[in-house]
């Protein structure tokens, strides 16, 4: 059985045009907006009596259409590109000697590390750090980042602002996991970089310690024996050279 479906145009809508304008359906399937779009043009048509055969022009129909358009408006929300985040990726024991070849120690009951010059036998007065090493986040910065806490204690370095200028101090952490684990990872855009360094190695045993929160300021000491560690711009007259070796932990 071969069925047959017919569709006349004049059957079903037949809008009066004005005159010297054809109107033509295209074989072509329209979508829904289409159709509500041509259905209100033809609408306007209807209403423009002011339009005759011999002033209806290109420009009038165009004018006529987009009037008709439905806008659309897409609205993207802007947001800040995540942050890179910062990995552990381990921990090594170390020590600190500057180019003076002073040691680093803690002042007794104090939260300040100073450079002196130790006599022989006082070997154990110096400070030995866990340095946690991470995944660096700034190819275009050469060295790795690391944070350095004093064994056997909470106790980190960092580098925050007092005024306008940044300063080195001794900070306490509540939670080391925070800094150190197989789970840890810092935001550069969290407060947490403030203990953040690069290590810069510039020879053997030979390093830089500069603030990831603060480029081009520098952990320092001072030319004068027994002063506090510093932070300094790369400019001043200030050692910031480090020699830092790996401490083995004696089994017993």
């Amino acid at each position: 059985m071969e069925s047959e479906m017919k569709c006349n145009v004049s059957d079903t809508w037949s809008p009066k045009m004005p005159e010297g304008l054809d109107f033509e359906v295209s074989h072509h399937p329209l979508t829904m907006k289409q159709v509500v779009n041509l259905i209100v043009a033809m609408e306007r048509f209807k209403g423009s009596e002011s339009l005759t055969s011999t002033e209806f022009r290109d420009e009038d129909l165009l004018s006529m259409m987009l009037d008709s358009f439905m806008e659309e408006e897409i609205v993207f929300e802007l947001g800040s590109a995540p942050q890179p985040q910062i990995r552990w990726t381990g921990e090594e024991q170390c020590s600190l000697n500057d180019g003076e070849k002073r040691t680093i120690v803690r002042v007794q009951n104090s939260m300040e590390l100073h450079a002196v010059m130790l006599q022989g036998g006082s070997d154990l007065k110096k400070v030995v750090l866990n340095m946690s090493t991470y995944l660096n986040p700034a190819p275009g910065v050469e060295g790795r980042t690391v944070a350095l806490g004093i064994k056997d204690t909470n106790l980190y370095l960092s580098c925050r602002k007092d005024g306008d200028t940044p300063t080195l101090h001794l900070e306490a952490v509540e939670d080391r996991t925070m800094l150190s684990g197989s789970d840890t990872s810092i935001s550069l855009d969290s407060d947490m970089v403030r203990f953040l360094f690069y290590r810069q190695d510039t020879g053997v045993n030979i390093s830089t310690l500069m603030s990831v929160a603060y480029q081009n300021w520098y952990v320092s000491t001072a030319q004068r024996n027994n002063l506090p560690l510093a932070m300094r711009l790369k400019s001043s007259n200030h050692s910031q050279i480090f020699s830092i070796r790996e401490e083995v932990e004696h089994q017993s």
